[in-house]
């Protein structure tokens, strides 16, 4: 498998506008879901298996008919040569976070491992790892390091409605930006492969947000519950 691969201008401008607007207005973005590298961070997150993309796609609707293109055997192809295809493992669970950085702030050196507690596999790490560009600054700085051990593998300068997928295992980090106002805005998705056993004790669809019960109830008033569903 390839360490990462990019691709610039990934949607149509009209798809790229509305779904940055969608996740950036979003009344769920408050302080980071996440420890360590992220505490300086703001945003939100969502954890979905197969069974609830459709409630994701409900969410988000901006996310659209290219979510897929993000998703599972797209992201395998990005990274994957085709002679390999066939033993690669396709994603079939997803943590999606919503990371905003704002000036000077940084995310430290890492391997994603977010849902490695929850899914009981101790060496659990995602397949891949997908980032789209949302929002960046004109400033200096602000790059994606990625790293195979020792070594720097990339150095990837943000830009606007570029994606990026890359390996999993590998460690990486964002360093600051300096000279400009603004948010480092960025759609984070770990995509993972696991056992049914493991797959089990993952929920569908569950919402993460340190916004304000008041913000999750706007969020959810265009939706009421029917009776007798229960909210994660």
């Amino acid at each position: 498998m390839r360490e990462y691969r990019s691709q610039r201008a990934f949607l149509a401008p009209a798809h790229f506008t509305a779904l940055r607007e969608a996740f950036l207005g979003s009344s769920l973005v408050g302080g980071s879901t996440l420890a360590g590298p992220f505490e300086t961070s703001r945003g939100f997150g969502v954890t979905f298996r197969d069974a609830g993309r459709a409630r994701m796609l409900e969410r988000f609707p901006a996310l659209g008919p290219h979510f897929d293109a993000m998703l599972g055997e797209p992201a395998v192809r990005a990274l994957t040569p085709w002679w390999r295809r066939t033993l690669t493992r396709v994603p079939n669970c997803w943590y999606l976070n919503v990371l905003l950085v704002s000036s000077g702030g940084t995310v430290a050196r890492h391997i994603d491992t977010t849902l490695r507690k929850p899914s009981g596999v101790e060496d659990s790490v995602p397949e891949m790892v997908s980032v789209l560009y949302l929002s960046i600054p004109k400033a200096k700085g602000g790059e994606l390091l990625i790293w195979d051990g020792p070594n720097e593998v990339a150095r990837l300068a943000p830009e606007e409605n570029a994606l990026v997928h890359f390996r999993g295992d590998l460690a990486h980090e964002v360093c600051a930006f300096e000279g400009a106002e603004g948010l480092r805005a960025s759609l984070v998705i770990e995509q993972y492969h696991f056992t049914p056993d493991a797959l089990a004790r993952l929920p569908e669809f569950q919402l993460e947000s340190r916004a304000g019960f008041g913000a999750y109830l706007q969020h959810h008033a265009a939706r009421p519950l029917a009776p007798f569903d229960v909210e994660p």
